[in-house]
């Protein structure tokens, strides 16, 4: 049956004439617990974790170095359900032909691609306007949002104009939100070091000039993270094998039949290369398996020489929240085979394959022997100390000499500050080192990069790219490279006291000024779905260097059971400190 609102009414005849009663109306949803409905999901725990939970856990991050933060999806929250039937009903599909646009509300394949284009503002003045350039004038920063429910009910308020300013988080937990809502079975995903391949031929190339600045060339990229939705439903369109979890992406980054939509791709077709079944299955196996080029690109002559090639870079350690748990599971194994396996390779093969890749000429490709180059040296970059903005970063430059035979090599190293989509913003640092290295010796170089040097470059992203060329004499280049994201200094919550449904409980939330200076435009942002009524908002006096702050405020649970709060400190010096509390009521 197709899903929506429906009014019911009974008609009845006495004395040989009809007359008609109006009972009221109801909402039909997807229900997940019936077998005979195409999201029908065996598991009661899991129905419970990715239709009834109203509290996510987002992972972001780097591969090396992954972090979380706890989201507030508030599916069953006030008149969360209203807003998303609104949804349905502004999508381009419903504009251009209503009747047809609503005989497929019964499926959940159709669905979950027309919410995909909807939760973003691009063709159709969705839910969020999305913005990556590092500037949030006239609207939030998208690392300020907490839940989904402040987003729908500021879009519904403004008279359905879209909310300013999402990136792929905040697109793929509203999804949620929403599809969760509408009783179809939704998780998030984020796959780290994610390709976003424009031009479509499995393949990511990166640039770099002499000194080691990443240069912006071309469209493809690779991302620090990508986080999109896993729904479940069957795949009657595609046969059984292709059921189970499908990926929805509602991040503008490619155009999908004219507008901004993603999915659902079958996730055991992108394990398989099934890269011809519907729908943007090519661009989600790019994503967690393309191939990288790194390339020298020298301006003065348009000529660019291959540094180096990896096959085994792209989708790592793919993360979502466990069931019942504020766990993180990896699901990398449901995307590929292992990495660099022979049957991960054949995979790959098979991809481009079917999509003529593979006896289609492509002069911008590496030939076989820049690719099977043999660097005479290795390098990397070792941390070493904390990571935490506002202390210095430390980091070790190991070099070793793979030949048996004395190496001599030139570096030049640079720092800059990017988004999390490795978009340099801004230099922080540069040095250059000249060394040689005895047959097969390793020699480690110390960097120190201070707080002061990073702090007006960072952006709230608190990510930070280091690179070195190394020019080896007679040999070829070799690039070392390092995405760094910063934590945030820490932030405690007490609940003191116990927790019970309609009676007042004190919360108290700590932070500690870990920097030598005064920090201030303090605000502590406050949310949990039955905790408390919206979002709670508290100014915060500056606080001196070393100097603890305590806030306390009051919540009256509205349900029992375990519920989390979530809180967000911001000021001048650090954007959205996050952490959550799970309060047993």
């Amino acid at each position: 049956a197709v899903i929506g609102r429906y009014r019911l009414s009974v008609q009845s005849t006495a004395s040989g004439s009809p007359s008609t009663a109006k009972l009221g109306t109801f909402v039909l949803l997807f229900n997940p617990w019936s077998s005979g409905d195409d999201v029908f999901m065996p598991s009661k725990a899991e129905c419970e974790e990715y239709v009834l939970e109203e509290f996510g856990i987002i992972f972001a991050g780097t591969k090396n170095h992954i972090s979380s933060f706890g989201w507030n999806f508030g599916q069953f929250q006030g008149d969360i359900l209203d807003i998303c039937l609104s949804i349905m009903d502004r999508s381009l599909y419903y504009r251009q032909d209503p009747v047809t646009d609503v005989s497929h509300r019964h499926d959940p394949r159709y669905l979950g691609r027309v919410l995909s284009s909807m939760v973003n503002a691009n063709d159709d003045q969705g839910v969020v306007l999305g913005n990556w350039s590092g500037t949030y004038e006239g609207g939030k920063n998208p690392t300020s949002w907490t839940g989904s429910g402040e987003i729908l009910q500021n879009w519904k308020k403004s008279g359905f104009k879209p909310v300013r300013y999402g990136q792929c988080w905040v697109f793929a937990a509203v999804l949620t939100t929403v599809l969760r809502c509408l009783g179809i079975p939704t998780r998030t995903i984020t796959n780290f070091s994610s390709a976003h391949d424009a031009d479509g031929n499995l393949r990511v190339d990166e640039f770099y000039d002499a000194e080691g600045n990443h240069l912006e060339r071309g469209a493809d990229s690779v991302w620090n993270f990508h986080v999109w939705n896993e729904s479940w439903f069957t795949r009657n369109d595609l046969g059984p094998s292709y059921s189970g979890w499908q990926v929805l992406d509602a991040t503008p980054q490619e155009e999908s039949g004219g507008i901004y939509q993603c999915g659902p791709a079958s996730r055991n077709a992108v394990k398989e290369g099934e890269v011809d079944l519907e729908y943007d299955c090519p661009f989600v196996f790019a994503e967690v398996n393309a191939d990288c080029m790194y390339w020298n690109y020298d301006s003065a002559t348009g000529k660019k020489t291959l540094i180096l090639s990896k096959s085994t870079e792209i989708g790592a350690s793919i993360s979502t929240k466990a069931v019942g748990r504020d766990d993180r599971v990896d699901v990398t194994r449901d995307y590929k085979y292992e990495e660099g396996s022979t049957k991960e390779r054949d995979i790959f093969k098979k991809a481009r394959k079917k999509l003529g890749l593979e006896d289609k000429f492509d002069p911008t490709a590496p030939t076989q022997e820049e690719i099977e180059q043999k660097p005479d040296i290795s390098g990397k970059f070792k941390v070493a100390g904390s990571l935490e903005v506002g202390k210095d970063l430390n980091l070790l430059l190991v070099l070793v000499n793979l030949q048996s035979y004395a190496k001599t090599v030139h570096v030049k190293m640079t720092a800059w500050s990017t988004l999390y989509t490795r978009k340099p913003v801004r230099e922080i640092w540069k040095d250059s080192l000249s060394v040689t290295l005895s047959p097969k010796e390793e020699k480690q170089f110390p960097i120190k990069i201070q707080y002061n040097e990073y702090q007006q470059q960072l952006t709230t992203d608190k990510t930070i790219q280091v690179t070195a060329i190394c020019h080896v004499e007679d040999g070829v280049q070799v690039l070392v490279q390092r995405n760094i994201t910063l934590d945030n200094p820490a932030i405690d919550i007490q609940v003191l006291g116990e927790a019970k449904v309609n009676k007042e409980v004190d919360v108290e939330v700590v932070f500690t000024n870990p920097i030598d200076t005064e920090v201030m435009d303090c605000v502590l942002q406050v949310e949990g779905s039955d905790l408390l009524t919206g979002i709670l908002e508290l100014r915060i006096p500056p606080l001196k260097a070393s100097e603890k702050s305590s806030t306390k405020f009051k919540l009256i649970p509205s349900e029992a059971g375990p519920k989390h709060l979530l809180v967000n400190f911001s000021c001048d010096k650090f954007a959205d400190i996050k952490t959550f509390k799970m309060v047993n009521v």
